[in-house]
């Protein structure tokens, strides 16, 4: 039983941490855009560690200051939660440095995804939910204002939890649209956005376990290493980032769990739109048909439930998913339903 962390509430303090690429010290007006955008939409203060706003070469070479501003996020009583800034491609190298036991001493929310995915395993490991959602840079600091998704999503999860909820798609469009973060005055010009695609369900019967959610070529650093994760009876949910791989590379992956075993023992299996920028809309069926060759063509797995281009991961607006609550999937209803709240 993992344990869950506080609520938030309006007035908390939340610490913005670095962990991976030093996008704040790159893009100063991207960071304080989100920065100020999660402070009005949730009334929360944001506060710096003291390598949030380091260059990037800087971050690079110190992967233990880095761990260290975790630390001292989680092991401040005023600090009520921590978010990412963003990601990036080099939080395993955090890991040597992880003090897991001062985590799980001090439970609380963690928020964010893409390289996330790495303190996100480590927080598992620890036995502490955390959250797969949007980062302070990539998600908050969206141009011209928040969607209203987003906020939802937030809102829902972590400041007003009710439980069951079922996890609403995104009816209001979506965007995968590059703007130049470099350019200050292009924080105000929308981006914008395709018509809503819809989530595709593909048989499978109504199964229920813990959710496990990753970027699949993040997660995928960490197969055969101490730090794997369990998948013994959970919902996967995965999702591809901006560096748009292919289908095969998906193939690969769950070839490589079925070998292992560990696909036969899903609960679920959930795919987030496919990221990528110059990735055409039309050809994001093929990564429906790598999932479907592998789980019902090779491995026969009819009664696993499979939803894909669902709203999480590396399009915008996302939904915000726990780590290691129960989640029902229901192929009958076509509905994904969070069975318990994620924070206490």
């Amino acid at each position: 039983m993992l344990t869950k962390p506080r609520r938030l509430r309006a007035g908390d303090r939340l610490a913005a941490v670095s962990l991976s690429w030093g996008g704040a010290g790159t893009f100063p007006h991207r960071y304080e855009a989100g920065k100020r955008q999660l402070e009005e939409a949730f009334g929360v203060e944001i506060v710096e560690m003291p390598h949030t706003l380091a260059d990037a070469a800087t971050l690079a070479a110190k992967p233990a200051a880095r761990a260290d501003d975790l630390h001292r996020a989680f092991a401040d009583p005023d600090i009520a939660g921590v978010v990412s800034v963003i990601g990036g491609d080099d939080s395993i190298r955090l890991l040597p440095h992880l003090d897991l036991d001062l985590l799980a001493a001090n439970p609380k929310v963690f928020l964010g995804y893409s390289d996330t995915t790495i303190t996100q395993m480590a927080l598992l490991r620890a036995g502490v939910v955390s959250f797969y959602g949007p980062a302070i840079m990539a998600g908050f600091a969206e141009n011209a204002g928040l969607h209203d998704y987003l906020v939802d999503g937030i809102r829902r999860t972590l400041f007003e939890p009710t439980a069951p909820l079922q996890w609403p798609e995104n009816r209001g469009g979506w965007t995968v649209e590059q703007r130049d973060w470099a350019d200050p005055a292009d924080q105000q010009q929308a981006r914008a956005l395709q018509p809503p695609t819809g989530w595709r369900w593909h048989g499978g019967v109504v199964h229920e376990g813990p959710s496990l959610v990753g970027c699949l070529e993040v997660l995928d650093f960490l197969r055969g290493t101490a730090w794997w994760p369990s998948l013994e009876g959970v919902v996967l949910f995965l999702e591809t980032s901006e560096d748009q791989p292919p289908p095969e590379r998906l193939t690969y992956l769950l070839r490589t769990l079925a070998l292992t075993g560990e696909l036969e023992r899903l609960a679920g299996l959930v795919f987030g739109r496919p990221g990528g920028a110059n990735l055409p809309v039309e050809e994001h069926g093929r990564y429906d048909d790598a999932i479907l060759d592998v789980v019902r063509g090779e491995q026969g797995l009819h009664d696993l439930p499979v939803v894909t281009n669902v709203d999480f991961g590396h399009t915008d607006p996302i939904w915000t998913v726990p780590q290691g609550t129960r989640v029902r999937i229901d192929p009958a209803t076509r509905a994904i339903t969070f069975c318990e709240t994620a924070v206490r």
